[in-house]
């Protein structure tokens, strides 16, 4: 790959990891438009490593709070550290099954520019039916396990290309209830361990097939992309508070109808 598209590959990821727009069908679609190869499982590897460094970042007091949670005690700090562990860990086993399945199979239809165009366009209606309908009465201090449990079944949804892991998760939250910010917040911390879970699955394969990028790419790819989602991640919980998730869902709506258009009208 050239210089030029990983940068521009790795800031698409940065912007979109976060957002509930879909990073992996963007991922898709930009080099679709520009005729460009697949980006491949190194450069995936260095962008993931960079988005999860930021929300650690961004997220850092609750990273504190958790950790310090584990390491027992009775301190109110504590125990809500523990229960916030607790109410993550439940949510893995769906997603963790799913994802386990597709890395084995890898078929052609998480590539698929149709099925992007229609989840995006489709689960952005959801976004936006949730984020108006949804209560605002709940923040995650009183979040059930049985609440936790069912965001992590509908995260595995993100399975289907351009459904987006955050997006389907926020939806879940405003459809129980929960607050715009603790919405979000709670789906980047959920994607802690998937991040992670899913850069291993990439490791594994890179260490039997070899790398295609150097060091100094990955290295570049990674800073960009923890400072991009550091700015992506600022950016949409102060326009979440003030104006809800409806930006993004009519971008979804928008790109999915615009991709739509031109598969069925133009090709």
């Amino acid at each position: 790959m050239s210089l030029l598209q990983i940068v521009v590959l790795t800031v698409v990821q940065g912007i979109t990891e976060f957002l509930p727009i879909s990073s992996s069908g963007h991922l898709v679609i930009v080099p679709w438009v520009v005729a460009w190869p697949d980006q491949g499982l190194d450069l995936d590897i260095a962008v993931h490593v960079g988005t999860l460094v930021a929300v650690i970042l961004y997220f850092w007091r609750d990273m504190l709070r958790m950790v310090a949670g584990l390491a027992g005690g009775k301190k109110p700090e504590r125990r809500a550290g523990r229960a916030l562990t607790l109410r993550i860990l439940v949510t893995l086993p769906p997603v963790l099954v799913v994802g386990g399945l597709v890395a084995w199979g890898d078929p052609a239809f998480f590539r698929s520019i149709e099925v992007i165009a229609w989840a995006t366009a489709g689960f952005g209606v959801l976004l936006w039916l949730a984020d108006r309908l949804g209560m605002t009465v709940r923040r995650i201090e009183h979040m059930t396990i049985a609440n936790a449990a069912i965001i992590g079944a509908l995260q595995a949804l993100a399975i289907i290309p351009g459904t987006s892991r955050s997006g389907i998760t926020m939806t879940a939250a405003r459809m129980l209830g929960y607050e715009r910010g603790d919405a979000a917040r709670f789906s980047m911390l959920m994607s802690v361990p998937v991040i992670i879970a899913a850069g291993a699955v990439a490791g594994y394969r890179i260490s039997t097939d070899g790398a295609s990028i150097s060091l100094v790419q990955a290295a570049i790819a990674a800073g960009l992309s923890c400072a991009t989602a550091l700015i992506a991640i600022a950016g949409l919980m102060a326009l979440i508070r003030r104006i809800g998730f409806g930006p993004f869902a009519l971008y979804r709506i928008g790109l999915g109808v615009a991709l739509l258009v031109w598969l069925y009208a133009f090709r």
